[in-house]
């Protein structure tokens, strides 16, 4: 075997450092990585170079080699702090999330007052579903060093949590400490959105919007907010202008709620040459209205037969006499301090804020893990069909949202679709049994609801009638609605969406 160099173990000189240091510190990324692979050749057991060099890379957004060399600065210098936080950080933009974790919980090993680290280790834990936790570091980033950040990562969780009230009050504090933090504002706007605290909500997206007119949430709020109060075609500026999520099929929609059917026409003809994959409900959705409506060809091939991939089971788990699973379920509900989310669309009842399945009771979670199978199930029972719905389904099962819909007699929810799912659907844990007719209670799909223009009224509908602990799931481009009942008991059910495959983010920081 050779000999190391003589230089192996030799360090370089700060004089030799310095100039590296300055270029990066001065922005000039590409010539400090040059400048410190250059050296390292020269000294590559010195660890501040490879350090350096991951630093540089990771501002180039090249963050293979960025974890490359943060790995062998910790080959040389294994408890440097900063060194696992930094590959934390590269880990997590490329979507490696448990090896960063890992690196975050040795980075606090380390230095236990690393406050950064907790917060960060946070938003990993808040994306993978686990609330509890990630509140817990939330809340110790806090009691180590006070910022507007770390309020903000902390709302955004509670929110989660279906917390609202909580969730508002470190909003404010975000922005008590940083006036112009326009995402805490758009958050909370989101939050007294939810509370149905609408006037509050409208100053909140607008001061988002004056600290950045760019803003995509605060924009995309507030064309949500004008095309609920019918103001079409204002509302389709700020879609255009947010660019966010699903704002093309926003502004189709507002340009439809309008009647500028010449103009939604063309617009959705260049939308289905340009995609390639039809993969977006909410156009299904247009789309086969338009169909319906004027008695043409439906081109848009998300799932042109969407009573086809209706789907109804029962969970046996739930179904079984005396079921302890059930009545876990329903006390969870029943005693579990959840805030309801101000909702129009539900009469005589109530929906639940946050998202079920991430918060920590047994029950829902046990729940979530049953919905996932049944949505691999749906998945295997339709393969091979030719439509976007099923070979672009998903390959993350992850939930949209997921909230509990309590309704007493009277209740209904009227006919809407989930703009953000892939497959919606609901698990039935109470429905009403004193029924003057038969459909009092059922589930109602079909295509055509929230007043969507029409020249006729033959839009077929189906009718769906679960049994306490059926799962029901159906493709998010369909209408439904709960049809209302008149006896004197409850229907409970637990709703929620599957996630559209989209890209990992991680929260904004001001």
């Amino acid at each position: 075997m050779a000999k190391p160099s003589a230089s192996f173990n030799q360090q370089p000189s700060q004089l030799e450092v310095n100039p590296i240091l300055a270029l990066l510190n001065a922005g000039k990324l590409l010539e400090a990585e040059l400048a410190a692979k250059k050296l390292a050749a020269r000294f590559p057991n010195a660890f501040i170079l490879h350090h350096i060099l991951g630093l540089a890379q990771d501002g180039l957004a090249k963050f293979d080699a960025a974890v490359i060399s943060y790995s062998k600065a910790l080959d040389i210098a294994p408890n440097t702090p900063d060194l696992h936080f930094n590959l934390a950080i590269a880990l997590t933009n490329l979507i490696r999330l448990e090896e960063a974790e890992n690196h975050y919980r040795k980075t606090i090993a380390l230095q236990p007052q690393f406050f950064e680290a907790y917060a960060n280790l946070g938003t990993l834990l808040q994306k993978a579903g686990k609330l509890d936790e990630a509140i817990n570091h939330y809340r110790k980033a806090l009691s180590i060093h006070e910022d507007a950040r770390g309020h903000f990562n902390l709302g955004t969780a509670l929110r989660d949590e279906g917390k609202l009230d909580e969730a508002i009050s470190h909003f404010k504090r975000a922005i008590a400490l940083f006036a112009n933090y326009a995402d805490a504002h758009n958050y909370l706007g989101e939050c007294l959105r939810d509370q149905g605290n609408m006037e509050e909500a409208i100053k909140s997206y607008l001061e988002a919007l004056k600290l950045n007119p760019s803003h995509p949430g605060a924009n995309y709020n507030m064309g949500e907010f004008l095309y609920l109060a019918n103001r079409f075609d204002e509302a389709v500026s700020y879609f255009e202008q947010s660019q966010l999520d699903d704002w093309q099929e926003r502004a189709l929609y507002c340009t439809y709620k309008a009647e500028h059917f010449d103009d939604f026409k063309a617009k959705l003809d260049t939308i289905v040459r340009s995609h390639k994959k039809h993969k977006a409900p909410f156009l299904a959705t247009l789309s086969s209205h338009y169909a319906t409506n004027f008695g043409t060809e439906d081109e848009y091939n998300f799932c042109k037969n969407g009573f086809d991939f209706v789907y109804q089971k029962s969970i046996p788990e739930l179904a079984e006499p005396n079921s302890q699973f059930l009545k876990d379920l329903l006390s969870d509900i029943e005693n579990t301090a959840i805030e309801v989310r101000a909702q129009g669309m539900i009469i005589n009842g109530k929906q639940s804020a946050g998202n079920l399945f991430k918060r920590p009771e047994a029950s829902f979670r046990r729940l979530g893990d049953i919905v996932k199978q049944e949505f691999l199930n749906y998945k295997h029972q339709f393969a091979g069909a030719d439509c976007e719905l099923i070979k672009s389904f998903p390959n993350e099962l992850e939930f949209t949202s997921s909230w509990y819909v309590r309704l007493r007699r009277g209740g209904y929810v009227d006919r809407h679709i989930h703009e953000v799912g892939w497959i919606s659907g609901a698990v039935y844990l109470v429905l009403p049994k004193d029924k003057k007719d038969p459909t009092e209670g059922c589930f109602e799909y079909g295509l055509h609801g929230d007043n969507y223009p029409q020249k006729h009224d033959n839009f077929p509908v189906g009718i769906a009638s679960p049994s306490v602990g059926d799962i029901v799931l159906f493709p998010s481009s369909l209408f439904h609605r709960t049809i209302p009942f008149n006896s004197n008991e409850e229907r409970i059910c637990i709703a929620f969406d599957l996630k559209p495959d989209g890209d990992i983010f991680i929260r904004s920081s001001y």
